[in-house]
Formats: structure tokens, sequence, C-alpha cells
């Protein structure tokens, strides 16, 4: 049984930074390309980052994301990262981790951990 465990969320300030951790078990992270999902209260849930983990691990960003986060995995120790920088209010949501089978196609989610980003 796939799991992805998440960590790094909670409280940042305007303009601050915070790192979000998602680990795989059950599983090796390197068959799985990986992604990260936003969602707002009442909405769907939205793509914000994606890499592959073959090749070159090209990277896809939402254009929300661009500029302020960096999407990162290591294969060695199973776990994926999002840098987030230079964080806004908008920013502000529950974010998941994924781990897809195809890119942009998630096999597999994590728990979510609520982002606020306050004064």
């Amino acid at each position: 049984q796939v799991q992805l465990v998440e960590s790094g969320g909670g409280l940042v300030q305007p303009g601050g930074s915070l790192r979000r951790s998602c680990v795989i078990s059950g599983g090796t992270f390197s068959a799985y390309d990986m992604g990260w999902y936003r969602q707002a209260p009442g909405s769907g849930r939205e793509f914000v980052a994606a890499i592959n983990w073959s090749g070159g691990s090209t990277t896809y960003y939402a254009d929300s994301a661009k500029g302020g986060f960096t999407i990162a995995k290591d294969n060695a120790k199973n776990t994926g990262y999002l840098h987030m920088n230079r964080l806004k209010h908008a920013n502000a949501d529950i974010y998941y981790c994924t781990a897809e089978s195809a890119l942009g196609s998630p096999s597999y989610w994590g728990r979510g951990t609520q982002i606020t980003v306050d004064s």
C-alpha cells in the first residue's frame, strides 16, 4: 500500500518561506512522477507543480507558482519537496503531494497540509 506522508506546513508571514516535504512509503519514489496541488475551501484541487523522475527531471509549474516555488525530488530518500518562497496571502490553501504513474495523473495523494500566510 503506497502512502505519502507530508510535513512542513503551517503559518508563515507574508514574504516568508516554507519547505514542504513528502515521503513515499510502500513504494519507490523513482517509479513515479511527483506533483503538488492546492485546494481552497469549496473548490477543486488545482495543479501547482510537477516533476518527472526520468531523464533530466523536467519540472512544470502553474503560472501562480512560477518565480516563487521550486519542486525537487530525492529518489535516494524517497522524498519530494516543494520550496515555497516569497509567500503571499493568495498562496494560502491546503497543499497536497501526489505520486503519479503518468505526469498530470495522480495515482496517490498525501493527506494535505494547510499553509497559512498571515502576519
